[in-house]
């Protein structure tokens, strides 16, 4: 169960790693002004061989269709989540893999074998499930809230059967519930999904549920204590359809 995250007084500079696929760049590290104290919405720390993004969020919602644009700045961190089907020239919710809930209400996905978690959000707090988890998106669109299905890495700190084979090699992210923290991890550059996983779970991770990846899926960005946005991958493609966003107030 979540616990609206605390708005920490941090500074802190984006380390990212060098490694990345042709084309991608990591995102610029921050510069903050210390002669005034400013509340950072997301921070962003690197642990060994993975970088964590912590938003100080208020709300969370499931965004379909158009990714929230970088001048919204009540947006503080938004990423792809459920997986994307056909390569469309516009936009269905029956092109995200499996049901969701987006601006409280529930949609139909297509069916994916891979998608065995979930994550919902509603009135405050967030949910990890695994296997079976209608019932969870029934409940956040009772509530207003917002859910999606994707593959489950690790549930109750422990790792759980999954499609993908270890050894496959590329750059990996995970919605996490980390130490009571929700949050988003990234691998630093390309690594073994088996080792992504480990690492995750060496670190304390209690709940990981895969975020969609690989080249112009990871297209995401961040924004810092003065309200500047950081992309964490500026390659993107005009097919995605639905991204996890976090929002510094609530929405009316």
């Amino acid at each position: 169960m979540n616990k609206i995250l605390t708005i920490s007084i941090a500074i802190l500079l984006m380390v990212m790693s060098g490694c990345n696929k042709k084309g991608e760049s990591s995102a610029s590290p921050a510069t903050y002004n210390t002669d005034t104290v400013r509340v950072a919405p997301v921070i962003v720390n690197r642990q060994g061989n993975l970088t964590i993004y912590r938003p100080h969020y208020a709300n969370i919602d499931l965004v379909c269709g158009t990714m929230p644009p970088q001048h919204d700045q009540n947006v503080i961190f938004c990423a792809e989540a459920a997986f994307t089907g056909a390569l469309l020239d516009h936009f269905d919710h029956f092109n995200i893999a499996t049901d969701h809930v987006s601006g409280g209400k529930r949609y139909k996905g297509y069916r994916c074998a891979r998608n065995t978690g979930a994550f919902v959000y509603y009135n405050g707090i967030y949910e990890f499930g695994y296997k079976n988890y209608s019932a969870m998106l029934d409940t956040a669109e009772a509530h207003g809230g917002m859910g999606f299905g994707q593959e489950m890495l690790i549930h109750e700190g422990k790792v759980v059967p999954k499609k993908r084979k270890d050894n496959d090699v590329n750059e990996f992210r995970a919605l996490c519930d980390y130490k009571g923290e929700l949050c988003v991890i990234d691998s630093n550059g390309k690594v073994k999904f088996g080792d992504f996983i480990a690492e995750m779970v060496s670190i304390g991770v209690n709940e990981a549920l895969y975020l969609d990846m690989g080249y112009g899926w990871n297209y995401s960005w961040w924004r810092d204590a003065n309200g500047l946005a950081h992309e964490i991958h500026s390659d993107k493609i005009p097919y995605t359809t639905n991204w996890i966003t976090f929002y510094a107030t609530a929405m009316k």
